[in-house]
């Protein structure tokens, strides 16, 4: 009799935990800018990263990692562009129709705009919106999804004009590639500036760029996602435009230190990266 009520106690106990664990959902994570800013400074640690150098396969190969250990299902897109390894990355969750959320993650290898001998750092051009999506991969509550969420992480981005070279390779290449059809597109590029100014960009979709800049206001974001069209930009978001997706490219082409040395981790700022991040995460768990 007494070990057949240790056995029952033993069953309920492990009931109550399995109960514990089920009934209780994790506690509901809010978008790090600290965190992101760690992001930032994780890629530039690995130096100059264009298409095709070590420094870029190791990055690509953190995002991966970091997509994994959140939980996301990572995929890469591989081809080869004028003899150069190309690898788009995708990290999956969720159900629905699909939204991608991309940034590239190449960085230029010429600074052209002030010496063309040096490679550029690419801390705002390329690593903010990275951190972005990477801190979005570890916050964002799969229980309030209602689409299948593909964070993109685009190559060959960002050498256009350099021997050649055409811009947005890695987008344009999976626009031309797609299975499915996305109901939208949003890309964040050049979003960490601590002088942050993100206009209204004019090829951008009108009504879902309304809808994101009504969440930026709702969050009292109106002097930093400025309802004024500024710039037409060739962008990661226009492959998908040319195809008739819905896209939106967020970004602050108000940076000085765009195409230059200077663009170094110094220049970002953490609450930059967390306004642009807490805009998407309210509109992705809408």
């Amino acid at each position: 009799m007494r070990l057949r009520l240790h056995w029952f106690v033993l069953v309920g106990l492990a009931l109550l935990v399995t109960c514990a664990a089920s009934c209780c959902p994790r506690e509901p994570l809010d978008f790090d800018g600290e965190a992101a800013y760690e992001h930032v400074t994780a890629q530039c640690d690995f130096g100059f990263r264009p298409t095709g150098s070590a420094a870029w396969q190791a990055t690509g190969d953190y995002i991966i990692a970091e997509l994994e250990e959140r939980g996301w299902a990572a995929e890469t897109q591989e081809f080869t562009y004028r003899d150069t390894p190309v690898r788009n990355i995708v990290g999956k969750l969720g159900q629905g129709p699909v939204i991608i959320l991309g940034a590239h993650y190449d960085t230029r290898r010429s600074a052209d705009m002030e010496d063309a001998s040096v490679p550029v750092m690419g801390a705002n051009d390329g690593a903010s919106g990275v951190a972005v999506l990477l801190e979005l991969a570890r916050t964002l509550d799969r229980n309030k999804l209602k689409n299948e969420i593909w964070l993109t992480f685009f190559d060959a981005e960002d050498n256009g004009r350099l021997d050649g070279w055409d811009w947005c390779v890695g987008s344009r290449y999976m626009a031309e590639n797609l299975a499915i059809t996305p109901a939208s597109v949003v890309v964040v590029d050049m979003i960490g500036d601590a002088d942050q100014n993100i206009y209204l960009e004019r090829s951008s979709d009108p009504v879902l760029q309304a809808r994101l800049w009504d969440i930026a206001a709702g969050l009292g974001y109106s002097d930093t996602f400025i309802d004024e069209y500024k710039y037409a930009i060739y962008d990661d978001h226009r492959p998908f435009i040319d195809r008739g997706i819905p896209a939106v490219d967020i970004i602050d082409f108000d940076y000085p230190y765009w195409h230059t040395t200077q663009d170094t981790p110094d220049k970002v700022s953490a609450e930059s990266l967390e306004r642009v991040g807490r805009v998407l995460e309210v509109w992705l768990e809408k």
